[in-house]
């Protein structure tokens, strides 16, 4: 007889079936959410360190190490996160982000810094009183004014040019006036001069106070007039002759103008000073000292106060050199005003010698009011010619003023302290400096 199996062994076969199916259930839903760990890409088994995950790329990783680029949008303390084109972008942690924004903001500063100090030191190492006429294109003549303008606002096709042969006059000088007129290709047109009056300027204090004046324009080739009949119109005014003797201040010449059937009118400025208060003697004295040349103007000062001179200097061939000046306090009495050529200018343009002194022109400086100079009669033309030096003579130092000097020194200032923010930045030694 076959004995009978214990109790608890004694399971019925439909019990044993179930089992089976809750444990088949059970591995169904655990496959299940291992593929949806997976799809999300951060599961518990996805969860690597960034250094890990670095080095799968093949890349290095980690809070040493340098990014290449900045500002795609990484998170901190995450692994690599698919941007729209589905590529990953480097991990890089807050701290080294700013430091390498402070870096490029002080390198930038710097760099600024830097051109803002070469560019004084190299544009100051001639004094203000003795430069390349380079730096004065405006000066390398006396000021002969031209200019164009439409006739009227109805007849912008015809075009005036006004000329004039100085605006500083002094004394019993004569200014000469001229009046053309052209179309918009600088083609001559027919013109006419029908009245000019000479008044004082609006802007002047007290104006009105004097009547005006007529002032004949001609074109006949007579009182200043280059060539008869060429459609250019002359006018000569003399303020000390024709009723301004006594007057200082800015004159203005009104000028009423045809062309064809169109007319309109313009308007020429002078600025005018009765009597000078200072004459030039027209005697020069040269002397080479301290490395560059000096030349002594001989001055009868009449007027006591702070003068402004200023001359031309042109080389042998007389090509343009240097543009020289004074700006001092004289007394009254036979002075000198010193025009220096700096001896650095001399070695760094090397000009042809002997140099050639021109159209020297000056004024006294006024403390207030209007005008605020009262004008020097201005020698024209070449007034004084150098003897010839070796180039040993001259000095190759910069100028030295103090006011450079200062400037320097403030500029250095800046570059030094943009210079130690900027080293600040490289926080890890590890880390190269250009």
């Amino acid at each position: 007889m076959i004995p009978a199996p214990p109790e608890s062994s004694r399971v019925s076969l439909p019990r044993r079936l179930g089992w089976g199916f809750v444990v088949i259930a059970l591995a169904l839903a655990g496959a299940a959410w291992w593929r949806w760990s997976v799809r999300s890409g951060q599961g518990d088994a996805g969860v690597a360190s960034a250094s890990s995950q670095a080095a799968w790329r093949g890349s290095p990783a980690g809070p040493g190490a340098r990014m290449e680029r900045i500002g795609d949008g990484v998170g901190l303390a995450q692994g690599p996160s698919p941007n729209a084109q589905g590529t990953h972008v480097s991990v890089v942690n807050l701290e080294q982000r700013e430091r390498l924004a402070r870096r490029e903001m002080w390198a930038e500063r710097l760099a600024r810094a830097k051109e803002t100090l070469e560019s004084y030191v190299a544009s100051t190492r001639y004094p203000p009183q003795s430069r390349s006429i380079r730096d004065h294109p405006d000066q390398v003549v006396l000021a002969e004014p031209e200019r164009t303008r439409p006739l009227s606002r109805e007849h912008t096709d015809v075009q005036l040019r006004l000329k004039q042969d100085r605006v500083f006059v002094v004394g019993d000088e004569v200014v000469l006036f001229s009046v053309s007129c052209e179309d918009a290709h600088r083609a001559p047109r027919p013109c006419e001069v029908l009245s000019a009056t000479a008044r004082e300027a609006d802007h002047m204090p007290g104006a009105g106070g004097m009547p005006a004046v007529p002032v004949a324009f001609t074109d006949d080739g007579a009182a200043g007039d280059a060539l008869a009949g060429d459609g250019v119109f002359t006018g000569r005014f003399q303020p000390s002759k024709q009723g301004f003797p006594l007057y200082s201040g800015t004159l203005r010449v009104d000028a009423q103008v045809r062309s064809g059937r169109a007319e309109g009118s313009a308007f020429l400025d002078i600025l005018y000073t009765p009597t000078p208060p200072a004459v030039l003697t027209g005697k020069v004295r040269e002397v080479v000292e301290d490395g560059s040349l000096s030349l002594y103007l001989g001055i009868e000062v009449r007027k006591a106060g702070r003068y402004v001179v200023a001359g031309r200097l042109d080389d042998e061939s007389g090509e343009p050199f240097a543009h020289v000046s004074f700006n001092e306090e004289l007394k009254e009495g036979a002075r000198e005003v010193k025009l220096s050529v700096f001896g650095k200018l001399v070695l760094d343009d090397a000009p042809t010698f002997p140099l050639q002194l021109r159209d020297v022109e000056g004024f006294l400086l006024k403390e207030s009011g209007d005008p605020d100079r009262e004008l020097m009669a201005t020698q024209r033309g070449y007034l004084h010619t150098t003897q010839v030096y070796p180039s040993s003579v001259f000095s190759p130092s910069e100028w030295q003023g103090e006011q450079r000097l200062r400037y320097i020194d403030e500029y250095q200032r800046q570059v030094d302290e943009a210079q130690q923010q900027y080293d600040a930045t490289f926080g890890d030694p590890a880390e190269k400096r250009p």
